[in-house]
């Protein structure tokens, strides 16, 4: 019996393959359906670690953690500005591959457990050594490029510079007794310093970094703190405005129109200050901005 069982299994097998129920597939078939898993796992390990190194890279280089240092008052600026789409990116391409390993053949040989745990340690491991090399920043000039590249990264890291209802970042540009213009990515804001107290006031200063916290009103931003920061420290924002800035002088419209106030005369008026070299305070004071 155990002789015919063979033979029998070979002549089912045989008749279900002519009757058309078990098909043949080609030997490259299967060897080209191997290599796209593998090339789809080796991609979404890759893109795992490049989201993970630019979540540290955005951390480090933009003003997100800067606003925890304010206290409890900060926490609404952090969680405004944190890079949700950098988390989900990760996660995304984490989970996928981590599924596609589970269909890899060496999968079966230990629990899976084993090689998740190793996934994401070396994930892990690899994007903190890319946060020592300039990948970063190569992506960052990409990302607020005009290039296709620009439009597909530039979504997620866009937050780092973008306006916040609750905190802001930049470069002081004017100082006058109850407002100073800050210089931020986005063009010119004036910002109230009515509520600051003196010693904060006094040491507000042209062309120094400065990191607030506050509202944001329909023409102005209501700091309610304000702390000197290093340039170095926030080095997206300080890019951000550099970049503006350069735009700003290659295109003569845009210069006129950096001052992001909604109402258009008085934004009209503060534009025309910029072109004095002198009496420039009191010519922003002469628009009434509140």
């Amino acid at each position: 019996m155990e002789n015919k069982n063979p033979q029998k299994l070979e002549n089912k097998i045989m008749s279900e393959i002519k009757s058309g129920k078990v098909k043949l597939r080609s030997k490259y078939l299967f060897l080209a359906e191997k290599l796209g898993l593998e090339s789809a796992f080796v991609l979404s390990v890759i893109l795992s670690i490049l989201f993970f190194n630019l979540f540290l890279f955005y951390l480090k280089a933009t003003d997100n953690l800067k606003y925890l240092s304010f206290g409890a008052s900060g926490i609404t600026a952090f969680l405004e500005s944190f890079p949700y789409l950098l988390i989900i990116g990760f996660i995304v391409f984490l989970f996928l591959a981590g599924y596609l390993m589970t269909k890899a053949d060496f999968s079966y040989k230990k629990p899976f457990k084993y090689f998740a745990i190793s996934l994401i340690v070396i994930i892990i491991f690899a994007g903190s050594t890319l946060a020592y090399t300039d990948v970063s920043e190569k992506i960052e000039q990409q990302a607020f490029s005009e290039n296709l590249s620009g439009t597909i990264l530039k979504p997620f890291l866009n937050c780092g510079i973008g306006l916040r209802k609750n905190g802001l970042s930049g470069k002081v540009f004017e100082v006058s007794d109850d407002y100073i213009i800050i210089e931020i990515p986005s063009g010119l804001q004036k910002v109230d310093v009515q509520n600051l107290e003196s010693e904060e006031k006094l040491k507000l200063d042209k062309d120094k970094f400065i990191i607030a916290i506050g509202e944001r009103g329909d023409d102005v931003f209501i700091a309610s703190k304000i702390r000197i920061v290093d340039q170095d420290s926030m080095p997206m924002i300080r890019r951000g405005i550099n970049r503006s800035a350069h735009y700003d002088q290659t295109n003569p419209y845009l210069k006129r129109n950096r001052f992001l106030i909604q109402d258009e005369d008085m934004k009209k008026c503060m534009n025309e200050c910029l072109d004095l070299s002198e009496r420039r305070r009191k010519c922003f004071d002469s628009c009434n901005v509140e």
